[in-house]
């Protein structure tokens, strides 16, 4: 197995290419859509940046893999499903869930709901399937959404928002459905009880001080030196030490043009008569 990982600089978002040098069976996870909300223009690069790794090793990309419904990127899954057309887009079961949470927030209605049928393919927990010779395992690590899956394939696990960079500790649990005592035993209880060897990648790492990208860790460094939950960590302070950090956090630069997006598989909102797109943000009035 090889591991390719692409770090996008704006967001702190890692995509990783994964491949099966006997057969060439590619698959990528969490790719990136670049999007500069001021100007409102789209970037590929971070696309084109992963679709040319591929090319270049003449990899056969079976499946486009997010590990949730991300609240600060938009996904590029769709531009690459145009690349690579064989490839199908997954995405853990209870997408569902998280679409309706965030449906009446939007006010999408009727024929605007997003609905599981945005992805090819949901993954229920534990399902196992195959890209040439990587065989992958789900696994349900809900907590910073409901709708968190890790993906396990050999020594390594993909865990998105759930455990990141080893300096960074865990995912918030502050967006609608998530939840820190979720969280806590989709880490301690799934994600922990892998072997300490298991090589972890996370989602993002957003570098801190401008130190050296740090994304890959195991399972063993995550239990005895995660900031925030640890293998003697207990529930209740981590429920209490999570919560009290969410509340002081600002809400991600891109949540609702990701979300719009991502909701619907990473699909961008149909143009109308004159080729436009528009995302549609709500607003919060403060109280009178």
């Amino acid at each position: 197995m090889e591991i390719a990982a692409f770090h996008d600089t704006d967001t702190g978002t890692l995509t990783y290419l994964v491949w099966d040098p006997a057969t060439q069976a590619a698959v990528i996870i969490d790719p990136v859509l670049g999007y500069d909300p001021a100007s409102g223009a789209l970037s590929l690069k971070s696309v084109e940046d992963v679709a040319l790794a591929a090319r270049e090793r003449n990899l056969d990309v079976h499946w486009i893999l997010e590990t949730h419904v991300h609240a600060d990127h938009l996904s590029g899954s769709q531009f690459l499903k145009e690349r690579f057309s064989k490839a199908k887009l997954g995405i853990g079961e209870r997408i569902g869930e998280v679409q309706a949470l965030f449906s009446s927030i939007f006010g999408f209605e009727g024929a605007q709901k997003p609905t599981a049928a945005a992805f090819d393919h949901v993954f229920k927990d534990r399902e196992e399937f195959s890209a040439g010779g990587l065989r992958f395992k789900v696994l349900a690590t809900p907590g910073h959404t409901p709708a968190c899956v890790s993906y396990v394939v050999g020594d390594a696990v993909f865990t998105g928002d759930a455990l990141c960079a080893l300096d960074a500790g865990t995912g918030r649990c502050d967006f609608p459905g998530g939840d820190a005592k979720t969280l806590f035993h989709s880490i301690h209880d799934v994600l922990y009880a892998l072997p300490d060897e298991t090589r972890t990648f996370a989602g993002h790492d957003y570098r801190p001080g401008g130190r050296a990208l740090l994304y890959r860790s195991t399972i063993g460094e995550q239990k005895g030196s995660n900031p925030h939950l640890q293998a003697a960590t207990t529930e209740e302070s981590f429920v209490e030490f999570r919560t009290g950090r969410d509340r002081g956090l600002s809400a991600p630069r891109l949540l609702y043009p990701s979300l719009h997006v991502n909701l619907m598989g990473g699909r961008l909102p149909p143009p109308d008569s004159q080729g436009r797109r528009f995302l549609k943000l709500p607003i919060f009035a403060p109280a009178r």
